[in-house]
């Protein structure tokens, strides 16, 4: 995932991570580190914004592809869509300001329809047991990274507002991370939270406790 606008690479970024099926394996604001992460870990698709290239959008599909063949590339315009209707005309697909999320999310799933409905399984060592419930069963919706995040912050002992000021994050954000994971998880205060946290290994055990 590559756009120069921070703000909108990390609104993508949360939409796709709470998504089972999708993994974000990079992201990067300009061309040059795009196409290096391209070549280093050839996605199944590509998602970028259709002026972060100097040239035309056809020519940025060109460079993607010779770095990765196989993947999609999905070009996220501002407005101007004959910038990249050469691109679209060579197998690129147009992300306007009139896509919704779900025909968003339904663009990166078509790209490759033969792994729709799997999810990519992660390393244990990386994942623990973070998204197995009680019964031993997945549950149906994973936590995010920025969840994670504030799981462990919070089961550390730290508070909304200290979590918030260490992540750089407003404190009704964080508090509704808070809410999210607890509703995930099925829990009901905090100190479950930090129960569940040492149970799962996300936090050590205290030498007091």
């Amino acid at each position: 995932m590559a756009h120069d606008y921070r703000l909108l690479r990390q609104g993508i970024r949360y939409l796709l991570e709470d998504e089972a099926d999708i993994e974000v394996v990079a992201e990067s604001l300009n061309a040059a580190e795009m196409l290096r992460q391209v070549f280093e870990h050839r996605p199944d698709v590509v998602i970028a914004g259709a002026a972060l290239f100097s040239g035309t959008a056809a020519e940025a599909l060109r460079m993607i592809r010779q770095e990765s063949p196989e993947s999609t590339v999905l070009f996220l315009s501002a407005g101007d869509e004959t910038g990249v209707a050469g691109a679209a005309t060579e197998g690129a697909a147009l992300v306007t300001a009139d896509t919704s999320a779900e025909e968003f999310l339904g663009m990166i799933r078509s790209a490759h329809p033969e792994r729709a409905g799997t999810v990519r399984e992660m390393p244990r060592k990386v994942l623990g047991d973070w998204q197995v419930a009680e019964s031993g069963r997945p549950r149906k919706r994973l936590l995010t990274t920025r969840e994670r995040e504030v799981l462990k912050l919070l089961a550390e002992g730290r508070t909304v507002r200290s979590a918030a000021a260490f992540l750089g994050l407003s404190i009704k954000t964080v508090d509704a991370h808070k809410f999210n994971l607890m509703r995930k998880l099925g829990i009901h205060n905090k100190a479950e939270l930090v129960m569940w946290a040492i149970q799962k290994r996300v936090v050590k055990l205290p030498a007091n406790f």
